[in-house]
């Protein structure tokens, strides 16, 4: 089975509720916007520290922990990509449930090809290729230095091929799992085990905010 990637994926985005996506506890999906601007200026910084985000989906809010002091470059770029609203209304495009347990999201154009027009290179992959669940880590190519703006979330156990370089880690969710856990369990649509999920979840904004020093 593939790995998370940016490869090409073409995916239909409902704007109905699905009697899935109901039973995931999700709303309507947004429709992608059409000639959606994907090309976004690079970062002009990496950021260290630890920070927060929040993923609003059309099924809830995913709360995640990122690792700048980890990857500062992924980091930085899944801030500044936020900043500039580049994943609003944009699908989760891809659901896998064999072999490898994630949600691949991060495409504006819900196709599996769309990048912000910059890449970057791996960060904080682990040795072992072990991603636990709530593991936030970057999707790529084939080519290391692909990463750009698509990520995706574990679910369950997941090995991942340690050849080329591995898949950044960049944070954890800290809440939301459950959001995540329910699209997982109404499987893929159409049947099979790579696909888009057949519960239609879409990322309707991302907020990022620096963790405040205890005083």
């Amino acid at each position: 089975m593939a790995e998370p990637s940016s490869s090409p994926q073409e995916t239909a985005v409902s704007t109905t509720l699905s009697p899935a996506g109901a039973d995931a506890g999700c709303g309507y999906a947004p429709a992608v916007p059409s000639g959606r601007q994907t090309q976004v200026e690079a970062p002009e910084a990496e950021i260290t520290g630890t920070w927060q985000g929040a993923i609003t989906t059309n099924c809830g809010i995913i709360e995640v922990e990122l690792y700048g002091d980890k990857a500062p470059q992924t980091v930085g770029s899944f801030a500044h990509l936020a900043e500039q609203g580049y994943w609003e209304d944009s699908p989760c495009h891809r659901l896998t449930t064999q072999g490898i347990y994630v949600l691949q999201c991060g495409d504006p154009t819900g196709t599996g090809r769309g990048t912000p027009g910059y890449t970057f290179g791996i960060e904080n992959a682990p040795e072992d290729g072990k991603y636990p669940p709530g593991t936030l880590a970057m999707a790529r190519s084939q080519d290391p230095n692909s990463n750009g703006g698509q990520f995706f979330i574990v679910y369950n156990d997941t090995e991942l091929p340690t050849q080329g370089g591995g898949y950044s880690i960049f944070g954890r969710v800290t809440s939301g799992m459950d959001i995540v856990d329910r699209v997982a369990e109404q499987g893929v649509d159409g049947g099979g085990a790579d696909g888009p999920p057949a519960a239609p979840i879409s990322i309707l904004s991302v907020e990022v905010t620096q963790e405040k020093a205890s005083e």
